[in-house]
């Protein structure tokens, strides 16, 4: 009996272990849709801000290159990485005219991830 009961848990404990393992590295995405090999600098009004983990999201109304508006979507850090980089939850707010540095996404779409931000202050903060 007390051979089954070991067996059962040592089981247990392994498909727990695995279980445990496996949470962190599916709760995390890939950043391989950006390209990190440039920085292209996004100058508009902020139309929406997203404050939740696990990453940041605001979304700028810019024009491109072509003189066409759109709205880049442009995904930043944590909430816990942000504020260990001086960010409050209204250092960015809907209506601010910002010109924020991204690593474009690779797909061409208008939107990448935030390497800087330059405020309506002035001041410049990193993503």
């Amino acid at each position: 009996m007390k051979m089954r009961v070991s067996v059962w848990s040592t089981v247990l404990l392994a498909v727990a272990g695995a279980v445990a393992l496996q949470a962190p590295v599916e709760a995390h995405h890939s950043f391989a849709m950006f390209d990190k090999s440039q920085v292209v600098t996004v100058k508009g009004v902020v139309r929406k801000i997203e404050w939740t983990n696990p990453h940041v999201y605001f979304f700028v109304e810019a024009k491109d290159a072509k003189g066409v508006t759109n709205q880049y979507a442009i995904e930043c850090g944590s909430i816990n990485l942000l504020t260990r980089k001086g960010w409050k939850v209204n250092t960015v707010k809907v209506g601010d005219k910002i010109a924020a540095g991204i690593f474009p996404l690779r797909s061409g779409q208008p939107g990448g991830l935030l390497d800087s931000v330059t405020l309506p202050s002035g001041s410049t903060l990193k993503g």
